[in-house]
């Protein structure tokens, strides 16, 4: 059995729905489609979600309704039949009513959760009403009956394969499923999700649990690119990465990958395919256990990046001066991206400011603390690069005229990685473009 995961985009329009029915059915095994929301409906959910939140119903009225015009039009297009029209007819009054009914009830984080769902879960029930109409026989499996998280919002790969397990032993016979993304329960048993970008992970997820042949993602990007097309003006396709180097571009700014999602298919060893709905026969991108090759393989890079400095003349010879520091960063729930230190200072870049207020406070009470705002991380990543030091001759070749914050290198075999002020962002892309890979 195969998962297949389609985004946003796969499914953003009726024709898009369709294209993917037909990819689904090419070949006769057995599979587990996961879909997104379709595309600007999360979007939507959140700003509805923002307007209540902020107890301003009439605004948040006029989005409910305007997404639902949306949804109307969407569904003329998406089925033929009136039999039907009449039953996505009937999961739009089902889902739109129940987003009415919650301008009438006190706001709450829980039930914001809820109203996020409703985005796969009316992308998921639309999907299965078309291939009802064009005969394909399936099984609409609710990820909310078998995808859930721990008190920590960490998914538990083994507990999702027995609920799986169960859920699908209650269509026997049935050889495909259609099921949500993103959309989970917690430990409470209450509607949760996994995040932006979460499809991913649940499907990964999945293919873990079921022991999948593969996982295909499936975007309107034919794999993953040596650097960002958005910004320079020609990349190249990558045809295989390993899951190392892949989990670094993810997570250092690569779009097409949610980050999380290497995890689970790299702890269970399932190769996993990057796809492109309206290119299907483009090969895209492998990922699997071993690098195809030594040497640079693509560059990322993540902005909203904020660098911490802390500077203490106490530092020199302290050695808890660290742990105080990183207890401080755990004490917030902050993630550290990058630290170097030196004998008087330790600097660190964060990607979630939210608590940064109380960070420097507390911080501030042993040093000193500077912060700038407004960087970027350029993420280099290649197998074993950090053993050649001739890489790192070729990206400071590339790069004489920008200013670099920090750098690391030798933390990992598979990743340089360098701090830059965000104004020079594309110049640095570009630069790395024409030094590292020879693309003007």
């Amino acid at each position: 059995m195969k998962v297949m995961k389609f985004g946003g985009t796969s499914v953003g329009k009726p024709h898009r729905m369709h294209e993917v029915a037909n990819l689904i059915t090419k070949d006769n095994e057995d599979k587990i489609v996961v879909l997104s929301a379709v595309s600007g409906t999360t979007n939507s959910l959140v700003e509805i979600g923002n307007f209540l939140s902020a107890n301003n119903k009439a605004e948040a009225k006029t989005k409910i309704d305007a997404l639902e015009a949306q949804y109307r039009s969407f569904i003329k297009e998406l089925v033929a039949t009136p039999e039907a029209l009449q039953k996505a007819e009937d999961v739009l009054k089902e889902h739109f009513e129940f987003l009415n009914i919650i301008l009438r009830i006190s706001y709450n984080e829980a039930l914001n959760k809820d109203i996020l769902a409703q985005g796969e879960l009316l992308s998921t029930k639309l999907f299965s009403i078309y291939l009802g109409e064009k005969g394909i026989d399936h099984a609409l499996l609710p990820a909310l009956d078998f995808m859930s998280i721990d008190a920590n919002d960490e998914p538990q790969v083994e507990a999702i394969r027995e609920k799986i397990k169960t859920a699908l032993a209650q269509h026997p016979g049935k050889k495909l499923f259609i099921t949500q993304g993103y959309i989970c329960r917690n430990a409470k048993g209450e509607v949760d999700n996994l995040k932006r970008g979460g499809s991913d992970y649940s499907a990964s997820l999945i293919a873990a649990a079921i022991k999948a042949s593969v996982c295909e993602i499936w975007t309107d990007i034919s794999g993953m690119h040596n650097n960002d097309p958005r910004v320079v003006n020609k990349t190249i396709p990558i045809e295989q990465l390993s899951f190392d180097e892949a989990a670094e571009l993810a997570y250092f700014g690569a779009k097409i990958l949610h980050p999380a999602s290497i995890w689970p298919a790299q702890q269970y060893n399932i190769p996993v395919k990057l796809l492109n709905t309206m290119e299907p026969e483009a090969k895209g991108t492998i990922i699997v256990e071993k690098a195809a090759s030594v040497g640079v393989k693509a560059v990322a890079a993540k902005d909203s990046i904020t660098a911490v400095n802390i500077r203490s003349s106490r530092m020199l010879l302290a050695y808890g001066f660290l742990r105080r520091v990183f207890e401080i960063f755990e004490k917030y729930r902050t993630p550290i991206d990058m630290i170097t230190t030196s004998e008087v200072a330790v600097s660190v870049t964060i990607d979630n400011d939210a608590s940064l207020t109380e960070i420097v406070r507390e911080l501030e009470s042993f040093s000193t603390v500077g912060v700038d705002k407004g960087q970027t991380i350029i993420c280099i990543v290649g197998n074993e690069i950090a053993a050649h030091p001739d890489t790192l001759k070729k990206v400071f070749e590339s790069l004489q005229n920008v200013d670099v914050r920090m750098v690391s290198y030798g933390g990992s075999a598979h990743n340089i990685s360098l701090l830059v002020d965000s104004a020079q962002k594309t110049d640095v892309l570009k630069g790395l473009n024409s030094g590292l890979f020879g693309l003007n």
